[in-house]
């Protein structure tokens, strides 16, 4: 089973850089990828939203490891 798990890993690494080599191939594409790492994305911070995922996901921490009988 770990030999078919590191057969997969290995194939998807490989499968990615072949994508990515095939993508600078294309004229246009390097530079499209540059502006949009380039341009930061406007995020407002919501405290109380944050916050209450931050419980919910404890709670279903908690949960799987069974804290509650």
């Amino acid at each position: 089973m770990e030999k078919k798990k590191l057969a997969a890993a290995m194939a998807a690494v490989f499968a990615y850089i072949k994508t990515s080599e095939e993508a600078a191939l294309i004229p246009g594409v390097p530079e499209l990828v540059q502006e949009l790492a380039v341009q930061p994305q406007q995020v407002q911070n919501n405290i109380w939203g944050i916050s209450g995922r931050q419980t919910q996901m404890q709670a279903n921490s908690m949960m799987q490891l069974r804290m509650f009988k």
